[in-house]
């Protein structure tokens, strides 16, 4: 691309750089992941996939699922580490085909929705560097730099450059066509926040050369602004970079029959575009006079947003925004949602992280959270389903962590733990680390489960992250970008081994969530369907230092569910509601050991674990040990 080169003004022409097609849909480079050019360099030179003819792609009737948003169950999830240690036996570790092999494990589990993490072409080692801590090279393991946005990820996959990449692509597909089979949809993390061309000292790879005043968000100098903290912001609003954006979301649904989108970062989505033009951006000026706004002032009614929700496609697929971003804006239960828009609700995390560990002052929050956060979303006529709610996320500690760890340990990053979140909402029990007492221990297996359950009994649409459901470590870091080792790979061995019952445990809360009609509503309960008690019937207690919430739920299968969280340090003896000519049965008590955490039929002796309740229950009373929650249902009497 030739032109003028006037850094200050935004013009980066440079006709010396052969850059790589924006719209290309392989990129042909490196095919090793994590493996350097033979001459060592980490940047070879990138050329776009030469559309030729070739035999179309066997979908074998491919249907999406269709899900409706409010039965979704959702699993983030990484492609690379999901089969990458060598515990997984897949005959591809670490590739779409090696992900095509686990997909029955999340059948199993309960999952209909994988959330993948960038699975767009990325270069793993733009911060290649030796990490004298772990005695081998830092990677972007994360994904989160993208370099090709109708790319699928050359390295993901076993046939490289195969075909110009026409066989990465193909494999790409044979991984959604196979989720769909098994009835699970396939959502894709996608980084329209950014790229990872970086700052003014990044390199000229594609977007910068095409025209670096169109696709990023700069100052009046030529400078870079950041508001994803990543070196540059995409452009979003402006006319042509909107335009890209819609039509790569359409090739992805149309050709690559993805079933919706998690956008990274996306209140920079909502920013207003550098050379903020009226005409340009709405086709006219009318009505319009007076319009002040700076470059990345947050739009009411973003173009951009405006036309993903309004588009024929789009509009009939999922899309949940993260948020916020790394100026500032928080968006949480504000992100322009045209009623369409599903978001990740950090405030859920944070409340009921807050609760389980026995926080005074969150009781009134924890039970907003348990009926889908409607003090956020209610107003204008939003639904449950438009919270995704999460207790961990790829960024930040993992379930077992976040009962193991007080502060972060990210000495193995090699930034002398400096990087990543100090605040965490986490309680290590008692004790920091893994290796610890009998008593937090068992302390530290009730907290997990406490945490899976508030998740799994809240209105909205439950996410969990890759590994919870083993109760996977990171050793305390919850910063983990870099890591193309243990830290990040799915354990199938631990998985097997299950020795504390824990995947038991996940698979049945989350199979159990899936049969209650009561766990998953399309609109906001109300008091035909829930009631709210404390250690005594209808008497429930929001107080600055209660640390008890329990409520009882109409459900068409278990006629009625009673759940109840105790996050006290003291046991409590509950009184139960009396229901004419039925009785309570246990079903999930997070204080017991496996298998009796959760009383399913595959307990041989189940009549008899049961029965050892029935002295309380006869008096309608129930013993709830501190720190745990239960589920029970009714029976007839």
């Amino acid at each position: 691309m030739d032109g003028p080169f006037f850094p200050e003004s935004g013009q980066r022409f440079n006709p010396a750089c052969i850059l790589v097609d924006p719209y290309a849909k392989a990129v042909i480079s490196r095919e090793v992941y994590g493996v350097p050019a033979s001459n060592g360099n980490c940047w070879p030179q990138m050329g776009g996939m030469v559309p030729f003819n070739a035999e179309p792609f066997d979908w074998e009737g491919d249907i999406s699922p269709r899900l409706s948003q409010k039965d979704l169950i959702v699993y983030e999830m990484h492609v690379r580490g999901f089969t990458r240690h060598e515990s997984s036996n897949v005959n591809y570790p670490g590739t779409y085909h090696g992900l095509v092999e686990k997909l029955d494990h999340l059948k199993e589990l309960g999952i209909n929705a994988i959330e993948l993490m960038p699975c767009n072409e990325y270069n793993e080692l733009e911060s290649y560097a030796y990490n004298a801590v772990m005695g081998g090279y830092k990677m972007n393991f994360w994904g989160y730099s993208t370099l090709n946005f109708f790319s699928p990820m050359i390295r993901y996959s076993k046939s490289g450059n195969s075909r110009c990449g026409l066989d990465a692509i193909n494999e790409f597909k044979t991984l959604v066509r196979e989720a769909h089979k098994r009835g699970i949809e396939v959502l894709m993390d996608v980084v329209f926040n950014h790229t990872g061309e970086g700052n003014e000292m990044g390199p000229t790879l594609s977007f910068r050369g095409v025209d670096n005043a169109v696709f990023y968000m700069l100052a009046p100098k030529g400078e870079f602004y950041n508001y994803s903290g990543c070196g540059n912001t995409f452009n979003c609003n402006h006319p042509i970079v909107r335009r890209f954006i819609v039509e790569c979301l359409r090739y992805w649904v149309i050709e690559m029959h993805i079933d919706g989108f998690r956008f990274d970062l996306a209140t920079i989505l909502t920013r207003s575009s550098s050379l903020w033009d009226k005409a340009n951006v709405f086709g006219h000026t009318e009505g319009l006079e007076g319009d002040l706004l700076t470059t990345g002032s947050p739009l009411a009614e973003p173009p951009l947003i405006d036309m993903i929700s309004n588009d024929p496609v789009l509009c009939d697929v999922k899309l949940i925004a993260e948020p916020w971003d790394c100026g500032g804006l928080s968006q949480v239960g504000k992100f322009p949602h045209w009623g369409l828009w599903s978001e990740w609700n950090g405030k859920f995390r944070d409340t009921v992280r807050q609760f389980i560990k026995g926080t005074d002052g969150v009781v009134g929050d924890f039970a907003n959270c348990l009926c889908g956060s409607p003090q956020i979303y209610q107003d204008g006529g939003r639904k449950p389903w438009h919270s995704v709610n999460f207790t961990t996320a790829h960024d930040g500690f993992s379930l077992a962590d976040l009962v193991s760890y007080n502060k972060k340990h990210n000495t193995a990053n090699g930034e002398g733990n400096r990087d990543g979140e100090d605040h965490n909402n986490s309680w290590n029990c008692g004790e920091e680390g893994e290796l610890v007492s009998l008593h937090v221990h068992d302390l530290r297996q009730r907290q997990m489960r406490n945490l899976l359950l508030a998740l799994f009994v809240s209105q909205g649409i439950p996410m969990m992250t890759m590994g919870d459901e083993y109760a996977h470590t990171k050793g305390g870091n919850n910063n983990t970008y870099c890591h193309d080792n243990y830290i990040n790979y799915f354990r199938w061995d631990k998985k097997e081994t299950d020795i504390n019952g824990f995947y038991r445990f996940s698979r049945l809360l989350l199979n159990f969530r899936r049969e209650c009609d009561s766990l998953g509503m399309e609109d906001f309960l109300t008091s035909d369907r829930l009631s709210w008690h404390g250690e005594c019937p209808n008497m429930p207690d929001w107080s600055e230092t209660s640390r008890f919430v329990a409520f009882t739920l109409i459900d068409s299968r278990y006629k009625e569910l009673y759940v109840a969280f105790n996050a006290s340090h003291l046991a409590k003896i509950v009184s139960l509601p009396l229901r004419q000519g039925h009785k309570w049965q246990p079903l999930i008590d997070t204080s017991k050991c496996s298998p009796y955490d959760f009383l399913a039929m595959d307990i041989l002796d189940k009549d008899v674990a049961v029965a050892q309740y029935a002295h309380f229950l006869k008096s309608n009373i129930y013993p709830m040990s501190d720190y745990s929650s239960i589920v029970l249902h009714l029976v007839p009497q």
